[in-house]
């Protein structure tokens, strides 16, 4: 299931407190991330325990935090049987169930990710990555259809795979709807995930001013710019009265987040603009609102300034 995750058979536990997690799959998939997505989000997290040691570390007292452990093949003493073993005993903890969280990537992906980086794949250090990613499929064949919660990452990118774990793994109750919102370029499609898209190239352009040209929608004055439109104020009202509609309805229906997308041609100024001041207007709201902005990611541009897509 490309980008997405299988529904678990085990059952999620209300409370974060109960929850025991098992962090694993192929290497570069991912699993170093999500360990620090749950530790970010109050997991106690151990990263590269020996496998040995975890029967000591689980028969203990049950935590008071929730606990992520990862597990790879660069554990020491990894084997797949004893991994196995962990996953199937069941009284751990008082007989809190152990979720395995298995971060799973295309073969293709991964040695992409591995040529991009230089990195020696650890099952085949005098090899091609392929030879070692291999392996390590066959390796972890067992343990992936064990998982309780399967996440693709072949199509991700670290924000998406943090949305994901958010979604799976949040303490129920512990906050609101979380808001995302993005700007955009239509030149390069549409961001991954979107629930909402807004179109902003009827705005007046930024871009054809060249003071305000290498700046972007997060400086003052192109901000001015863009809302000295007759049409913004009015876009921005009618867009605040739909989204306040829906995101209660939303909420009460149980969605754990909503995507909000502004799109413009170059994603440097008006879109820029309109998801600064949409995320500024319902965080005062109080909303839990995030912001990504993809093309000045893309290329690594700083807050106000500095070289920009072509508008």
């Amino acid at each position: 299931m490309p980008g997405g995750a299988v529904e678990p058979d085990l059952a999620i536990p209300d409370m974060a407190a109960n929850r025991l997690v098992l962090v694993t799959g192929p290497s570069g998939a991912g699993r170093t991330t999500a360990i620090r997505v749950l530790e970010d989000m109050g997991y106690e997290a151990i990263d590269n325990l020996p496998l040995s040691l975890l029967p000591r570390l689980l028969e203990g007292h049950a935590p008071e935090k929730p606990l992520a452990l990862g597990v790879d093949v660069r554990n020491r003493d990894f084997s797949t049987a004893a991994l196995i073993e962990v996953i199937d005993r069941s009284d751990w903890h008082a007989g809190v169930p152990l979720q395995v969280l298995y971060l799973d990537c295309s073969a293709d992906v991964l040695f992409r990710r591995f040529s991009e980086t230089r990195r020696r794949h650890p099952l085949a250090p005098a090899e091609s990555p392929g030879m070692g990613i291999a392996r390590e499929f066959d390796l972890l064949r067992p343990v992936r259809a064990r998982a309780d919660i399967l996440i693709d990452t072949s199509e991700m990118s670290p924000h998406d795979l943090r949305a994901e774990l958010e979604r799976w793994f949040a303490p129920k109750g512990a906050a609101r709807l979380a808001v995302s919102v993005h700007s955009f370029s239509y030149k390069r499609g549409l961001p991954r995930g979107l629930d909402m898209v807004l179109d902003c190239r009827f705005l007046q352009n930024p871009y054809w001013e060249p003071a305000l040209r290498g700046l972007d929608g997060r400086s003052d004055e192109v901000a001015e710019y863009v809302r000295r439109d007759e049409r913004f104020e009015a876009f921005c009202a009618r867009t605040g009265d739909l989204v306040h509609l829906l995101l209660p309805a939303y909420e009460a229906e149980g969605k754990a987040y909503l995507s909000i997308g502004f799109g413009c041609t170059g994603g440097q100024h008006r879109s820029v603009c309109m998801a600064e001041t949409f995320a500024q207007s319902l965080a005062e709201d109080g909303w839990q609102v995030s912001i990504r902005h993809r093309e000045l990611e893309r290329h690594g541009v700083p807050d106000g300034a500095g070289p920009q897509p072509r508008e």
